[in-house]
């Protein structure tokens, strides 16, 4: 008989693999790179906090919870610098997003910059 601890586990492991099979899908179908973060970083952040937490209810009050929390509390505090870095880097760099047009037909605006910075 699989008592409730297990089955919550293994539901968060599960929905945790799932959002971080979702992140890596998204890094592979979006058109650029700003697309490519944010499909990396929302998904993959919520993949990770699910399997910590999963791994957590395995382990119970131990050494290694206390490892796992500051892992999750590291990760959940640097993805999001990592993520904005790179997103000024690439503007930085004059690395413009693909912009489709919309349902209406219409072109979407492209914001231009100049050498200083700031936008035209």
């Amino acid at each position: 008989m699989i008592s409730i601890i297990d089955l919550a586990s293994w539901l968060l492991l599960a929905a945790g693999s799932f959002f971080t099979l979702v992140g890596a899908l998204g890094l592979l179908r979006m058109p650029d790179v700003f697309t490519r973060m944010h499909a990396a970083s929302v998904t993959e952040t919520l993949g990770v906090g699910f399997l910590v937490l999963g791994m957590l209810l395995q382990t119970g009050f131990s050494l290694v919870a206390l490892k796992l929390l500051m892992l999750l509390g590291l990760f959940f505090f640097v993805s999001p610098v990592v993520t904005h870095a790179l997103a000024q880097a690439c503007l930085h760099e004059r690395v413009e997003p693909t912009l489709t047009e919309d349902r209406r037909g219409r072109g979407l605006p492209t914001a231009k910059i100049d050498a200083g910075g700031s936008s035209l």
